[in-house]
Order: C-alpha cells, then structure tokens, then sequence
C-alpha cells in the first residue's frame, strides 16, 4: 500500500508523531512517503492508496499558517472514494484542544474523503510509552480499514 504522510510541525512534536506512523505503517509492508503541507498538493492523492494528514494546533484552537493555502486547496479538492485520518499534537490548556485535528478531518470529508478512523490527539510530544501505544494503534487501524477499503 502506498500512503502519503503531509504533516506540519513547529517544535517537533507533530514531526516525532510522524516519525512513529511511518514506522509502524512500513512493519505493515507500506511504501510511505512524507512531506510538509506548505509543499504539498491535494492534486498529487490520487497517486496514493490513503493518505494520513497532521498538525499542531496553533493559539487558541487555529490551523497554523503554514497550512492554511494547503486546507484551502484540500476543500476545492475531490478526493471522493480517497481512505484519509488525521492526528496531531496540541496542548490541554487551551479550550480548543488538538482543533487543527478536527479541521483536518472535516475538510477532508467535505472534499469526498472517507475519514476511516478517528482523529489521533496527542498530548505534546509522543514521549511515553501510553503516547507511543497510541500512535502505534491509530496506524495499525488505519492500515486496516485502508486495506478492506481496497479489498
């Protein structure tokens, strides 16, 4: 299966998240390739089998704004038929926590996208065993319903 990671990351944190879907989605036999959202087209997924979208949520519940033009052309976008998820880094004391994750989501359903597993919110950094577990279970479940997706 061929999968596309598009991620934005400040301090790094979104990026380490990254680092670990990628790994466990090549345990499963996945080609992946990975690229930063301010390079990246939604006209380029149809060379995907499924695509994983991620970011940090900025200030009080915003997109950063190095991803803002990409979140634009995904809603103009068609990617009907496309097995996508979302996951990102954010901080619990803001009201609006890991939103950037939640307007991942949602743009890719309103461009056609089948949204195949729930949104990954991590905490900060991947850097516990608990974080780690997630972030390995949300690819394991998205390389599942991506591949009955496919059947």
């Amino acid at each position: 299966m061929n999968i596309m990671i598009g991620f934005v990351s400040m301090s790094g944190n979104t990026e380490d998240i990254v680092h670990l879907l990628r790994a466990e989605l090549e345990r499963k036999g996945c080609t992946v390739h990975i690229q930063e959202l301010d390079q990246l087209f939604p006209s380029d997924f149809s060379q995907y089998d499924a695509v994983l979208l991620g970011s940090y949520t900025w200030g009080d519940g915003d997109l950063p704004y190095e991803a803002e033009d990409f979140v634009e052309d995904l809603a103009d976008s068609d990617l009907k038929g496309l097995a996508a998820a979302a996951f990102g880094s954010g901080d619990r004391d803001y009201p609006k926590y890991c939103a950037a994750v939640d307007l991942l989501e949602q743009t890719l359903q309103s461009a056609g996208a089948t949204v195949i597993a729930p949104g990954l919110k991590i905490e900060f950094d991947p850097d516990t065993p608990e974080k780690q577990a997630a972030c390995h279970t949300f690819a394991e479940e998205f390389f599942e319903r991506a591949q009955r997706l496919h059947a």
